[in-house]
């Protein structure tokens, strides 16, 4: 597990981009490209807002940001988190490996609170925050929708550091 770097940026997109399809972890209902992450990307920073790669032989297979949450500076303590996997890499345990890098992360960062914004059909990813100590802290039902059904939205978080 490493920072990211802009030579990540292709496979991270690429990653996203297999997301999308999928209706499960993202509200985005086409690919998007490099260019239009390339704003995204440069504003996350190691020592603030960073994006964590996880590599396997080489290739980057996973991924992690840190996101602030609303804007404004009374929320610099919290960030919400993203984790998106390579669909031949799930279900091998590093949704939980970037997870809890971002737990460990967060806290030397002086970020006290940790959310995540999950759509509430997708039980994998809930189960896997809830097994680190994440709770439902609300619910926006029928907020998204995507090929004509709609889907709600879970909002998890976790105090990190007191």
């Amino acid at each position: 597990m490493r920072y990211a770097k802009s030579d990540d940026l292709p496979d991270i997109v690429a990653i996203y981009n297999s997301a999308v399809a999928t209706r499960l972890s993202t509200a985005d209902t086409q690919k998007v490209t490099i260019g239009a992450k390339a704003d995204w990307f440069q504003k996350h920073t190691p020592d603030k807002r960073p994006i964590f790669v996880h590599e396997e032989d080489g290739e980057v297979v996973a991924w992690v940001s840190f996101e602030s949450f609303y804007g404004r500076p009374a929320y610099d303590h919290t960030a919400e988190i993203s984790i998106y996997v390579s669909p031949r890499c799930q279900g091998r345990g590093m949704g939980r490996l970037l997870l809890q890098n971002s737990i460990e992360t967060a806290q030397r960062l002086d970020i006290k609170t940790l959310i995540g914004f999950i759509f509430s059909h997708n039980e994998p990813s809930l189960r896997l925050f809830k097994s680190f100590g994440f709770r439902q802290w609300g619910m926006l039902p029928d907020i998204a929708e995507m090929d004509g059904t709609e889907y709600s939205l879970s909002i998890l978080g976790k105090r990190v550091k007191p």
